[in-house]
This record gives structure tokens, C-alpha cells and sequence, in this order.
């Protein structure tokens, strides 16, 4: 490792309540725009191994699991100047750098730290709220000839959901969302609502964009949902890229992560590690290794609201519209680098 560039001063570590969201603000402040700098050798001359690609570089919003791919095989372990941060791509560092207690100044919810700051999570009740919300929504656009689901629909069920698990009236929730005081009302994690509503918005196009996929799920039972759900989570993660930092020197895939450095993990590209699952780029719900690293594994509302909207957003729109499909031409693509998810999903709900 001695011929890899020093990383650069860091700024100051996000706290550890900063929402995902707030990651992409702090990202264009960290270094200047551009592709990825040469290495050079402990001289300063250019080094004439291939340099890695960049999970920022131009055009990987198009296509991030192309640098991915380059990363996991090539560069397990590198330092990244756009990011200012040490890099792991692989699916067994980056599951074990966000559980890991050596890596600090991260949060995700589910997590076991989070898990213990939370009470008992009356999951009927989140289930009855999670379900009026979808239906109230899915009806409201059931009678137009276009939507997009996205703006119509993602864009107010997770706030909807929260406001009623919360007893707060729905329109003073979103005027609050958008003050982003949800947090203080709902708790740090089910206040983290634009990572919900990105996941559902990639969840339905997932769905809506594969016939046979739409026709299994629109009476499936909630197994064959949350299966769906988890493949979604797994293959197009909402949030690509999460921060960490080391408190100690750490062995990983390619070497060692200095002390008290920070490292971007790509959850993107995880999800596609060959060594972990199988035919990685297919979306197979039905898949025996299934797994995702969007959530931990722990108890924690914000987990379990997700999985339901997922579901009910599937029973509302298939009971309101029972021949939804896409508009015709309708591609919905996903674009972001920390986030990703569909700016649009455009559908005719009369098919």
C-alpha cells in the first residue's frame, strides 16, 4: 500500500443523526468535479498500473455497477480523492464495516445500536396505518387517465404513514417534512422518509416494468411480497454509497484501512458481488441467497413501515387500478451516485 496517494484533510465527521439524505449535499464540497487523478510513485512520476475508476466519475450516474464491477474485481481497496475516502466495494467488507464497532460515525436503521433506542413497535397498528394511507392514495388517482406514481403516490405514503402512526394531521406532517422536523416527532429513523421513498419508487418499477413479475404479485401473500421487496433492496439499493470512519487500523479485501480514515462503502456494489449471490445483475425474487444491506437486521419502525408500504402499496394500486400499467414509452430509470432511485413512473391507471 506504500504507492497509494495520502488521502487528503477530511472535514470534520457528519454527526451521527445526519440523515443519508444530507450525504449528497456534503459531497460536491469535498473535492472539485472530474475524473479520478493519476496515481504517481513516491517520486511523483506516473505510475503505469491502471488507476481506479471513480464511483463519482461523469457518466456513473447512467451506470454505476459498470465502476463497480472495475472496483470489486481490480481495486478492492483504494483511495478515492472525489470522495476523500477509502473505498470497499466487496460484500463482506462492506456487511462487516456497517455492523462492525471498529467503524464509527454511521447510522442505518436496524441496525443493533439503533434497535436499542427503540420501544416495542405495535406492528398491527403499523400495519392498519401503513394500509388506510395506500388505499386513500391509490384512490385519489385511480380515475385519471395518467399518473406518476412517483410524484402521486412514493412522494406521500411514507409521510402519510408516519403522520397517522404519529397522530399528527396529514397536512401539518408534510409541512413539517419539508421544515424537517418529521425526525423530532417520529424518531431519528422513521423520520428519515426520503430513503423510503425512494425505496418504494424502485420497488414499483421493478414490478410494473416486468409483466410477469405484475401478474405473480397482484395476489401474491405478503411472503412472496417481502421476497420482491428484499430482491429490490438488494439489486438497486436507494442509497448507494454510506460513510463510515475507523477508529483503528483495519484488515480488508487489498490491505489495510488506516486509522481514523473515512471510507465510503458501496452498498451498490454488494448487492452485485458474484461471490455472494448468484446471477447478481438478475432480479430473482425467488432467489435462495437472497440478502440486502439497505437495513439491518434489527427491530426498528422505520424497517418494518418500509416493508409495508412496500406491501400496500402493491394491494392499493392493483385494488384501485386492476389494470395499471405502465404509459406506453414509459422507461422508468433510475439515476443519483448516493442515492438512486426513478424521478419518474409514469402508468395508465385505466391500462
Amino acid at each position: 500500500m506504500s504507492d497509494e496517494p495520502k488521502h487528503p484533510t477530511h472535514r470534520a465527521p457528519a454527526p451521527h443523526h445526519a440523515p443519508w439524505r444530507d450525504l449528497w449535499a456534503k459531497l460536491p464540497t469535498m473535492a472539485p468535479a472530474g475524473p479520478a487523478r493519476a496515481r504517481t510513485d513516491r517520486h511523483g512520476r506516473p505510475d503505469a498500473r491502471r488507476v481506479a475508476p471513480s464511483p463519482l466519475e461523469p457518466g456513473a450516474t447512467r451506470d454505476p455497477y459498470r465502476v463497480y464491477r472495475v472496483l470489486r474485481e481490480e481495486f478492492p481497496l483504494t483511495h478515492d480523492p472525489l470522495l476523500r475516502a477509502w473505498v470497499l466495494s466487496r460484500y463482506a467488507d462492506v456487511a462487516s464495516a456497517l455492523t462492525d464497532a471498529r467503524f464509527t460515525h454511521g447510522h442505518r436503521p436496524g441496525d443493533p445500536p439503533c434497535a436499542q433506542t427503540h420501544t416495542d413497535v405495535d406492528e398491527t397498528e403499523l400495519r392498519a396505518v401503513a394500509e388506510r394511507t395506500a388505499f386513500v392514495l391509490a384512490r385519489r388517482i385511480a380515475e385519471r387517465p395518467q399518473a406518476d406514481l412517483v410524484a402521486d403516490f412514493c412522494h406521500w405514503l411514507p409521510a402519510g404513514t408516519v403522520a397517522a402512526a404519529v397522530g399528527v394531521p396529514y397536512r401539518d406532517m408534510m409541512r413539517l417534512v419539508r421544515g424537517r422536523a418529521a425526525s423530532a416527532l417520529a424518531g431519528q429513523c422513521t423520520g428519515q422518509i426520503a430513503v423510503r421513498e425512494k425505496a418504494l419508487a424502485g420497488f414499483l418499477a421493478d414490478v410494473l416494468t416486468d409483466p410477469h413479475l405484475t401478474e405473480t404479485l397482484r395476489d401474491a401473500p405478503s411472503d412472496a411480497v417481502a421476497r420482491a421487496w428484499t430482491e429490490s433492496l438488494r439489486r438497486e439499493p436507494p442509497v448507494q454509497i454510506m460513510m463510515r470512519r475507523t477508529r483503528g487500523e483495519i484488515r480488508v479485501s487489498g490491505g489495510i484501512v488506516p486509522a481514523g480514515a473515512p471510507v465510503a462503502l458501496l452498498v451498490g456494489a454488494a448487492g452485485r458481488d458474484p461471490e455472494r449471490f448468484r446471477d447478481p445483475d438478475v432480479f430473482d425474487p425467488w432467489r435462495d441467497d437472497p440478502g440486502q444491506l439497505t437495513y439491518g437486521t434489527g427491530t426498528c419502525p422505520a424497517v418494518t413501515l418500509a416493508a409495508l408500504e412496500a406491501e400496500y402499496a402493491l394491494r392499493a394500486l392493483f385494488s384501485a387500478m386492476p389494470r395499471l400499467r405502465l404509459a406506453p414509452g414509459a422507461r422508468p430509470a433510475r439515476t443519483g451516485l448516493v442515492t438512486r432511485a426513478p424521478r419518474a413512473l409514469l402508468v395508465r391507471p385505466a391500462g
